[in-house]
């Protein structure tokens, strides 16, 4: 059987019984597929001729050090469902310029310079590492395709077939084009898993909160995230992120601002 056939197979057999979540949302991707489109997303995102520049891990250690601590340490939580699934790695992503960050199918994460030195502490970061997670934990970046782009252009893309429409995919993911923004219960979902995350580690769970508040006592002056500039809006966020945390029991945690300054002087 050749390779597209059997793709097919597996596509279209698993179909009628994985493909609705529990939402109702569609999602014609399977667990492996979403891995190894993230596979391709991240061979794009650090090609030499890529628009992207990535830091080299090699090159700073320290800053990969950092990051990837407090990656694992979000990873640590028991409410993840695919943490043993996915690879999960993170990259940092050179550009003072732009406050993003973004996750790519099957856990690759991508970090701008520019929103990690605007952040002031290490909780508020694993809180926007929490709500990356969660978006690649539960899936939303493939049915959010699926949804756009349907059965035919996403298998072809799989295949290899049509780099073009993953060139076009990775564009809108990554810079937050309009028709691949996540749905408002995509991002309230994130954000409440995200509190579940930090609750179980040693950062103050309201971090997750902090950054939108940081935001808003900027106003202005600072134009909001990318990957934040969706409904629903920052200040129902952070009412409905103190909501879940006090469902949870309050628990307080650690900010880590001064390891967090230990972080950004690493960056170039």
């Amino acid at each position: 059987m050749t390779r597209k056939l059997l793709l097919f197979v597996m596509l279209t057999s698993t179909l009628a019984f994985t493909a609705c979540d529990k939402d109702g949302g569609i999602n014609f991707f399977t667990l492996d597929q979403d891995i190894e489109f993230g596979q391709q997303m991240d061979a794009t995102i650090v090609a030499p001729e890529s628009e992207f520049t990535i830091l080299s891990e090699t090159q700073y250690p320290a800053s990969y050090d950092h990051i990837n601590r407090i990656m694992n340490a979000v990873l640590a939580s028991d409410d993840l469902k695919y943490r043993d699934r996915f690879p999960w790695q993170v990259r940092i992503i050179h550009n003072d310029e732009v406050l993003n960050a973004f996750a790519a199918p099957g856990g690759y994460l991508y970090f701008y310079t520019g929103l990690i030195k605007y952040l002031d502490n290490e909780a508020q970061l694993a809180g926007v590492m929490a709500h990356e997670i969660a978006h690649a934990d539960k899936r939303h970046s493939t049915e959010t395709m699926t949804k756009m782009y349907g059965f035919s252009t996403l298998l072809q893309i799989i295949l290899g077939q049509n780099p073009s429409a993953l060139e076009q995919i990775l564009s809108e993911l990554a810079l937050g084009a309009t028709n691949l923004k996540f749905s408002r219960n995509h991002e309230y979902e994130a954000d409440e898993f995200a509190v579940r995350y930090l609750y179980d580690t040693d950062y103050n769970p309201l971090g997750v909160a902090g950054f939108f508040e940081k935001l808003m006592n900027e106003g202005q002056q600072v134009k909001t995230p990318e990957f934040l500039s969706t409904h629903p809006d920052p200040g129902n966020r952070v009412e409905a992120i103190n909501k879940v945390w006090v469902s949870l029991g309050s628990k307080q945690g650690s900010d880590f601002a001064d390891r967090y300054q230990q972080f950004k002087s690493t960056l170039p």
